[in-house]
């Protein structure tokens, strides 16, 4: 969650403050643009009831995280509403989108398009209170603050436990498309019944097999997903 530095040591970005930002506000970010988005365990409910969660390795570090998958393929707008947002449940990592934590303060990038002056939803309000928007943003990132040593815990609670398993996605749609993923993960379902009881009961105490059985049953929403594309293709 922290931001990267230039060259040099110089930070890029600019620390949140009323001073010089009281008239500042942020427009809605396109989540159009986004199909796999990191999550933290404490996500796994409510983005289970609208998406898969996978497992992906970074590029950058190797580790596996945890992601929901927002849609199938770039234009699909099945989760979207009229304005291009998720109709479900946004993870914590869209809504702190251009908002990061360095030590202990709020810096933005104020380069990005969301960013307006004099527009948009206001980060603060006339008296240098704190507004909705910037709300929303604190509670996204203590959210993840919080969840992302929880989760990489509970990752390699999963790896030492060898439940994680490679899973393609491979679909093939009524007008001919093909969608293909490869490189994600999910739990094994047959490996999590395999464990030991002990395992499975500490498990059970410390809320991995909850966890567990919400990634496994959230990957149907791949072929509901994919229901839902095939009937707006039939009905185009």
């Amino acid at each position: 969650m922290c931001p990267q530095d230039e060259d040099d040591g110089v930070a890029a970005w600019e620390v949140l403050g009323f001073e010089q930002h009281g008239t500042l506000g942020i427009r809605a970010s396109g989540d159009a643009e986004r199909l796999f988005v990191q999550i933290v365990v404490g996500e796994f409910g409510p983005a289970a009831a609208d998406y898969p969660i996978l497992f992906a390795k970074s590029p950058e570090t190797g580790r596996f995280y945890a992601g929901a998958l927002l849609r199938l393929q770039a234009g699909d707008d099945a989760n979207l509403d009229e304005s291009g947002r998720l109709r479900g449940y946004r993870p914590a990592d869209l809504e702190r989108e251009g908002f990061f934590v360095e030590q202990d303060r709020i810096v933005i990038d104020r380069d990005l398009p969301m960013f307006v002056d004099g527009g948009g939803a206001p980060l603060f309000d006339g008296d240098g209170g704190q507004g909705v928007a910037l709300q929303r943003v604190q509670r996204a990132l203590g959210r993840l603050h919080a969840g992302l040593p929880a989760t990489d815990a509970f990752i390699a609670r999963l790896l030492e436990r060898s439940l994680l398993e490679p899973i393609d996605i491979d679909l093939r749609f009524d007008d001919g498309t093909r969608f293909r993923l490869e490189d994600l993960y999910t739990i094994s379902a047959d490996a999590v019944a395999a464990l030991p009881d002990t395992t499975v009961l500490a498990m059970f105490h410390d809320g991995d097999l909850a966890a567990c059985y919400t990634q496994i049953q959230s990957v149907r929403q791949i072929a509901r997903m994919a229901r839902v594309r095939n009937d707006r293709l039939a009905g185009a």
